[in-house]
């Protein structure tokens, strides 16, 4: 097995840190994507089912900043785009398998109504339910014909509060859907689960380190996609033991492209993208944010101005200038490889040298995976399945000797900005963490406690983000979270009450560059 005695070599060569030493994903990281919300993704998770090890779970999440009370036609999927979750498993850059959902509206009275619901709504087809989305869901194998394996399957609804959805737990466990191969997909409202203080980008915290700690993303929802499948449905050949090694990334397709006008005709267009978590919010300069959103994974490496900025990266040098903290010398071997390759020993940069010489995480890992000069270097979330969930996660995740944890997929609850701010900053190859930005943006959880069973997000606020208690993450009257209300605050299985603490599913960028300098910045949002 691939992860055999990787932490072991881990520890033999300092990469991992100790777990007492202790960005925002893509929410409106690009000039075009940031005015068309509902096919903006903000950010995408991989990780092996705690519960089921036997299967892994996919969630990409879209249309941030979800205000809990945005009625009176709340948020949507749109109708004219494909929502994608691809998984590249032998290490070309292009999706061997492809998970596709597609939406249709439904209005039961559009003629006299304009309320969303008409009464309070207690199940999925409870006529109170004025508005509706049905979805169809279809597989593809390389480019093969798509597979039906979802048809007219019914969305959950946005949580317009306690008075129109008293049990919204209830609402999800009937949306929660089986597959044929017995796996299961969830599609409706949830919990923002990405936490970080966004005034990073506020020239990171005004040069002020002690202002950090106020969780921006606490009491918003986002539209959630979650799909539960054997591992074997992702391996190559059906052998997660022989080939346990997948990239995984999400996108968005729109007929004719970037547009808030519904279209009927015409080619779809990739107009969003996500893999890791703030690469392009902040490796990715301004002038190719729009264009990165339309690359597909097998193009990147052919982008020198991408791939610069990957071994050059801006963010070190913009934290030596604030904060006094010395940027590593370049080229940044270390982030190509956990960017473009995945970690292993046989994973170079472009001169030839090895930064972090372990086995963890490329497709050359697979017994059936391309090598060499035939693998392609690409922009993934790669995930070694091999490696079972840890039973006390680490927030800090690889860097804290978790390897179940980011860079190796991401978990709900890794915290990716912090984990980014050290990787940007050279720990990963030195196995030191940078102690003054150890802290990272005081920002260590999300707002509302994940569920132990799928889809594992928490359920979605209920309370307008605005209504200020004063005991919020970050004190100063910010909002608590909005949870509690209309079962907003509990999670999927009503075992774990919301506390407010601070938001989680950061995106890190994996590596990089985008770990947006030490504070976290979900969403560059």
């Amino acid at each position: 097995m691939v992860a055999t005695g990787t932490a072991t070599a881990l520890a033999s060569v300092g990469f991992l840190a100790g777990p007492g030493t202790s960005g925002a994903s893509s929410h409106r990281e690009a000039p075009l994507i940031a005015g068309d919300p509902r096919v903006d993704n903000t950010d995408t998770y991989a990780f092996v089912s705690p519960d089921d090890p036997d299967k892994v779970t996919l969630i990409a999440n879209w249309i941030p900043f979800e205000e809990p009370n945005g009625g009176p036609n709340f948020y949507a999927f749109a109708t004219d785009a494909r929502y994608n979750i691809y998984v590249d498993n032998n290490g070309d850059g292009v999706g061997d398998v492809t998970y596709r959902w597609q939406f249709t509206d439904n209005y039961r009275d559009a003629e006299n109504q304009f309320l969303y619901n008409t009464g309070p709504v207690k199940s999925l087809d409870d006529p109170n339910l004025n508005f509706f989305q049905t979805y169809t869901l279809t597989k593809v194998i390389g480019d093969g014909e798509p597979e039906e394996l979802i048809t007219n399957a019914v969305a959950a609804p946005s949580l317009v509060g306690p008075a129109s959805i008293p049990d919204y737990a209830a609402l999800r466990s009937e949306a929660i859907k089986p597959l044929p191969d017995g796996g299961q997909t969830y599609v409706g409202q949830a919990d923002d689960p990405f936490f970080l203080d966004l005034r990073v980008f506020d020239l990171l915290y005004g040069g002020d380190l002690s202002e950090v700690g106020n969780d921006t993303l606490a009491g918003y929802n986002v539209n959630t996609i979650a799909i539960q499948v054997p591992k074997s449905d992702l391996a190559i050949n059906g052998n997660p033991e022989a080939n346990p090694v997948i990239g995984v990334w999400s996108t968005t397709d729109r007929r004719g492209g970037s547009t808030t006008e519904a279209a009927t005709e015409g080619e779809f267009t990739q107009v969003s993208r996500l893999g890791n978590p703030l690469v392009n919010e902040v490796v990715v300069p301004i002038k190719h944010k729009d264009a990165f959103n339309g690359l597909t994974p097998d193009k990147d490496h052919t982008v020198q101005p991408v791939v610069d900025k990957v071994l050059d990266p801006i963010l070190p040098k913009l934290i030596q200038n604030i904060y006094g903290v010395p940027a590593p010398p370049t080229p940044r071997n270390d982030l190509f490889e956990i960017f473009l390759t995945g970690i292993c020993k046989d994973c170079a940069g472009p001169n030839g040298e090895v930064a972090i010489p372990i086995d963890l995480n490329s497709q050359q890992l697979n017994a059936d995976g391309l090598k060499g000069d035939d693998f392609v270097p690409a922009e993934e979330l790669r995930l070694n399945m091999s490696i079972a969930p840890t039973a006390e996660a680490n927030r800090l995740g690889v860097l804290a000797k978790d390897l179940a944890g980011f860079p190796n997929g991401r978990r709900l609850g890794d915290d990716v900005v912090d984990i980014a701010i050290q990787a940007v900053e050279g720990a990963a190859q030195s196995g030191q963490l940078v102690e003054a930005l150890a802290a990272g943006d005081a920002v260590n959880s999300n707002d509302a406690s994940f569920g132990s069973i799928f889809p594992y997000v928490a359920l979605p606020h209920s309370d307008s983000v605005n209504r200020s208690s004063g005991s919020g993450a970050g004190g100063n009257g910010a909002p608590a979270g909005a949870v509690g209300a209309g079962y907003g605050g509990l999670a999927e299985d009503e075992a774990f009450p919301v506390f407010p603490v601070a938001a989680i599913a950061a995106g890190v960028l994996l590596a990089g560059a985008g770990v947006l300098v030490r504070s976290r910045e979900r969403a560059d949002a």
